[in-house]
C-alpha cells in the first residue's frame, strides 16, 4: 500500500508541476488553485506512504527522481523544451543515484 500512495504522490506532483507555466506566475486563479492543491495532495500522499512503512530516504528519493524524470519527459514532449545530452545525462545520474541508494541498503 505504501508504494501505491507513493505512485499517486508522484503523479499528483507531476501534474501540479506541469501546470506551473499555465498559472502565469500565480496570476491565473484556477490553474493556480489546481497546481497548489496538487502539491498539497502530493505531500499528503508522500506522508501516507512513509506512515505505512516506507523509509523516508527511499520514499523521497523515488518521489523526487521519478518526478524529475517525468517532468523532463513532459517538458520535452509537450512544453517545447529542447532535448539535450546534458538533460539525458542528468536524468541518468538521478536514476543511478536512486539505484545506488536502494542497493546500499537504504530500505
Amino acid at each position: 500500500m505504501a508504494y501505491l500512495f507513493l505512485l499517486c504522490a508522484i503523479f499528483t506532483e507531476v501534474v501540479a508541476t506541469s501546470l506551473l507555466k499555465s498559472t502565469e506566475g500565480f496570476t491565473r486563479l484556477w490553474p493556480t488553485v489546481v497546481c497548489l492543491s496538487g502539491y498539497g495532495v502530493s505531500f499528503a500522499l508522500l506522508a501516507l506512504s512513509i506512515s505505512r512503512g516506507m523509509r523516508t530516504d527511499v520514499a523521497y528519493a523515488l518521489w523526487s527522481a521519478i518526478g524529475t524524470a517525468a517532468i523532463v519527459f513532459i517538458a520535452v514532449l509537450f512544453l517545447g523544451s529542447p532535448l539535450s545530452v546534458a538533460k539525458v545525462g542528468g536524468v541518468g545520474l538521478i536514476v543511478t543515484g536512486v539505484v545506488a541508494l536502494n542497493l546500499s541498503g537504504a530500505h
